[in-house]
């Protein structure tokens, strides 16, 4: 598996070999002892399935506090979108900081975003699938929003703010400046 580390290092983007012939591919796309090997010791308890049906979708940014605060392991199985980390601990000399990685089908690349960070995506063609294992269980105590366009982190999102496709939450989700000693 390749691994690499994003501007923000904590972000890493994991693209596992493909073994192609003439029937398709086969891949790993989790292993314990490799992910030990990146930094990702804490063990998966949950995984998650979304389908969007529209390019231009966007469901984040999203993040769960302690004592359920989730690492994620991200994979788009179906189509592609362009996934998206900030920074929200507020000690990181990156707070507020955003990456970004183009996660596909055809790519096969994950993209592994650790407890502390805000997550979320926009999809870039139709009939998405993304895929995610979860470091922590579902809490809705404990689980936060802000906004996808919030001034404060200036993310240029591959989709305009009249045109992206969002949930009742999602846009009601107050600004990064709400973000305070989350974690």
């Amino acid at each position: 598996m390749q691994i690499e580390r994003l501007a923000i290092p904590d972000i890493l983007l994991l693209t596992p070999r493909r073994f192609a012939d003439a029937r398709g591919f086969f891949c790993e796309t989790y292993n314990i002892r490799t992910m030990a090997d990146a930094g990702i010791a804490q063990p998966f308890v949950q995984d998650n399935h979304s389908l969007s049906r529209q390019r231009g979708v966007i469901r984040g940014l999203h993040c769960q506090l302690a004592p359920h605060a989730q690492g994620k392991l991200v994979r788009c199985t179906h189509g592609a979108i362009w996934d998206v980390a900030v920074d929200a601990r507020q000690a990181s000399p990156s707070f507020g900081k955003w990456v970004s990685a183009e996660l596909s089908a055809e790519n096969g690349s994950q993209l592994w975003i650790p407890p502390g960070f805000l997550h979320g995506f926009c999809t870039l063609s139709e009939d998405v699938e993304v895929q995610y294992k979860c470091t922590d269980l579902w809490d809705r105590d404990c689980e936060r929003s802000v906004r996808w366009d919030s001034a404060e982190l200036a993310i240029a999102w591959p989709v305009a703010a009249g045109e992206a496709i969002l949930s009742d939450k999602d846009a009601e989700a107050p600004g990064f400046s709400a973000v305070r000693d989350w974690f």
